[in-house]
């Protein structure tokens, strides 16, 4: 029984799970071997990309997995300058991910090239803004994500979610197994995305410390913070927070209230202790460095075989 949901029917995907845009982690590797497992690997186009760096990524991802591919953009980023949506729309993307941010200037020129609008959303009151923005459909992150998300738990804002819009909708947040797809979808969503479970695979790029880091941490071993951004002078807007892994670095200044010169100071990313490794509340569930489109396909015949017992 294979999961056919609007996702999979939309896109013309065999699974329904996205790989999430992950900053620094997801490049055309990662993003072409989750697109040839069956699902859709998302760009993860940070503010600090290039126009030539998006180009370069796609072209790998492009000669793994085909044309099936999104790119994700922080819709704040794009308010200072919006170069970076350009180049994201000249690689024909199926999805653009508009999240963090008012989407409404940008929504048009991504129908435009044909391609769908997806926003990740952490309340209803984000759900407000991107619908009517115009956004095609949404993704409900849940606080349990790893990087940059919200405070509401996956399960509560899902169902919020679910209740309150007539919008398809993924889950995300927490989910790196086929009992987490298997669930979301029982819920009523129409797929998941997956972010933490995908970077302990050799696909990733960033600090190699990072997989062996995430191996070893539990559930509990991550802290929602924004001394990485303060120490790295990135200027995301204060309601958005980023989930990482505990360190020395962490220990000592979250919440210290220190300058940022003084984070900058002691920040050091080829340092494990004191450079950040974004993972969410998953990273008990990942043990071993696996290929990313392992962990697709296990996730999704393993959530296939779960909900089979409820179509019996």
């Amino acid at each position: 029984m294979a999961i056919e949901t609007w996702l999979t029917r939309t896109l013309g995907i065999e699974v329904p799970i996205f790989g999430a845009p992950m900053g620094g982690r997801a490049g055309g590797t990662l993003v072409g071997e989750v697109s040839k497992a069956g699902g859709l690997g998302l760009l993860g186009a940070a503010r600090y990309a290039t126009a030539e760096w998006i180009a370069e990524e796609t072209a790998i991802a492009r000669g793994i997995g085909g044309d099936a591919f999104g790119i994700g953009l922080m819709t704040w980023s794009l308010d200072d300058n919006d170069a970076l949506l350009d180049a994201a729309l000249a690689q024909n993307p199926r999805v653009v991910s508009l999240s963090f941010g008012d989407p409404a200037p940008y929504v048009k020129r991504v129908h435009d090239i044909g391609a769908l609008v997806v926003c990740q959303v952490n309340t209803v009151e984000d759900l407000r803004v991107v619908e009517a923005a115009g956004a095609d459909f949404v993704i409900a992150q849940g606080g349990e994500a790893g990087g940059h998300t919200g405070q509401i738990g996956t399960l509560p804002l899902l169902q919020e979610i679910l209740e309150a819009t007539s919008l398809p909708v993924l889950a995300a947040g927490g989910i790196a197994t086929g009992r987490g797809l298997a669930a979301v979808i029982a819920a009523g969503a129409e797929g998941a995305m997956i972010g933490t479970a995908l970077l302990a695979s050799p696909e990733t790029i960033g600090p190699e410390y990072a997989r062996n880091k995430l191996i070893a941490a539990g559930s509990a071993d991550t802290v929602y913070t924004s001394v990485f951004d303060q120490a790295r002078s990135q200027p995301w807007p204060s309601r958005w927070g980023g989930r990482a892994l505990r360190n020395d670095f962490t220990g000592k200044w979250h919440d210290a209230g220190a300058a940022e010169s003084e984070l900058a100071a002691a920040y050091d990313p080829a340092n494990p202790d004191l450079g950040v490794v974004y993972a969410g509340e998953a990273a008990g569930l990942v043990n071993s460095e696996r290929p990313a489109g392992a962990v697709v396909r296990q996730i999704a015949a393993d959530a296939e075989r779960l909900l089979q017992r409820f179509a019996q």
